[in-house]
């Protein structure tokens, strides 16, 4: 009787478990953009039929932040104007004073200011990295974090100007990325175990514009460690 009783608790214990690592939460709830929270430069986010739009206005790069969340698995459609950069951060943070960049010291990155990984969205390359799917430490180390994937070849999979699928998973300090499918980034890092998730309008240049980048399908759920 007794190890009946175990084995009854194990597996309800493991099956408790399984549904809290798969249950997935649509961040896109409602017709409101309430659980989010805009900080930032001064471009604009609005919600229309399930799809987040935001578009470029003047200032510093903007986020549409939400968490914190530690070990997840992210999925969303994006589209982005060709001509704009995006991407969407996640453990991130934000400065709590005024400090001193730590791949620049001479560069102080303001009280409030966004810092933390980034996972990029571009049709363009910078380099052999700066491609859809890489991550960029933004604001921080300010420099590319993995090199799994050519540029050449990241370069095919991303489709310019239409919707494209994302996929991150963050488990401890591996962090990947799939881009329509395909995996792009792989890469361990322990700077950043939690922290939230930002969409991402980038700045641009005085007299440009505007773009627009958008979101739908945004889904998340929690990972055990």
């Amino acid at each position: 009787m007794l190890i009946k009783i175990l084995v009854s608790s194990i597996l309800c214990c493991l099956i408790n478990l399984s549904a809290q690592g798969n249950d997935w939460v649509n961040l896109i709830d409602g017709q409101s953009l309430d659980a989010w929270t805009k900080v930032g430069g001064e471009a604009t986010y609005t919600l229309k039929d399930g799809v987040i739009t935001g578009t470029t206005g003047p200032g510093k790069n903007t986020f549409l932040t939400r968490g914190p969340y530690a070990d997840f698995e992210l999925v969303f459609d994006v589209r982005c104007d060709p001509e704009l950069n995006s991407g969407v951060q996640i453990r991130s943070h934000r400065y709590s004073e005024s400090t001193p960049q730590e791949s620049k010291p001479t560069r102080i990155r303001e009280k409030g200011e966004v810092y933390g990984y980034q996972c990029e969205i571009t049709s363009k390359t910078n380099g052999d990295h700066g491609c859809a799917g890489n991550f960029w430490d933004e604001g921080r180390r300010t420099r590319w974090l993995d090199e799994t994937v050519s540029a050449e070849k990241t370069q095919m999979i991303y489709k310019a100007g239409h919707w494209n699928t994302y996929r991150i998973i963050a488990k401890g300090n591996h962090i990947q990325s799939y881009v329509n499918g395909n995996l792009v980034a792989d890469f361990r890092d322990d700077r950043d175990s939690s922290g939230f998730i930002g969409l991402q309008v980038h700045s641009i240049k005085n007299g440009t514009g505007p773009f627009q980048v958008s979101w739908r399908n945004i889904r998340i759920r929690s990972m055990k460690p």
